[in-house]
């Protein structure tokens, strides 16, 4: 499991540097987050909830079930709430979306 930081999308704000847990994301010298071990993140996805700009996508190889997509979130305006819409980049070119409201999650 992987993070992936498209450099040409990247702001150079360092959130995804603060959030990250494992202390993983490190700013090269164009102020442009980069991950230098790949194979070390854990997976927790902060920083891609993070980024505002949506540079980062976590990567879901298929040895866990992900068959090779990409994942982003994007934070939309719902009809009550805030909420977080996941994207899935399938292979094929495809994009499946998932709305999550965090309020409504809690709950359970």
């Amino acid at each position: 499991m992987s993070i992936i930081i498209d450099q040409g999308k990247c702001i150079g704000c360092g959130r995804c540097h603060d959030v990250c847990p494992g202390t993983l994301i490190k700013i090269n010298e164009k102020k442009k987050a980069y991950i230098k071990y790949p194979k070390d993140c854990w997976g927790c996805t902060s920083c891609i909830k993070e980024c505002p700009v949506h540079a980062i996508s976590f990567f879901l190889g298929e040895d866990i079930g992900g068959k090779g997509c990409k994942v982003h979130t994007e934070k939309v305006k719902g009809e009550k709430n805030d909420i977080v819409r996941w994207f899935f980049e399938l292979n094929d070119g495809s994009v499946r979306t998932i709305d999550i409201d965090p309020k409504e999650s809690n709950k359970y």
